[in-house]
């Protein structure tokens, strides 16, 4: 069965990348946050760069922040975006 969800991309992810957005289809054994950036990695060299270490990275399912071993489920969104930092 085919999934759907809806990548969210913020701050330096966004301004690289070029897309606020965009919708993915996923394949049945992508279950967890890495596996989905895995599938990114590959769609080109743009992905593979902004997403080349995810230990600069943070990510939300459906708002709530997880990690790379996260499981997917049945979330509709995946936020990817750089650390916050206060000032």
């Amino acid at each position: 069965m085919s999934r759907s969800i809806n990548l969210v991309y913020f701050a330096w992810v966004r301004e690289r990348l070029g897309l606020d957005q965009e919708m993915i289809s996923l394949r049945d054994e992508v279950e967890t946050i890495g596996d989905v950036v895995a599938t990114l990695k590959a769609r080109g060299a743009a992905y593979a760069e902004v997403l080349s270490d995810s230990e600069k990275l943070r990510f939300a399912l459906d708002q709530d922040y997880a990690t790379v071993e996260s499981t997917i489920g049945s979330a509709k969104e995946l936020a990817i975006f750089p650390p916050v930092t206060g000032g």
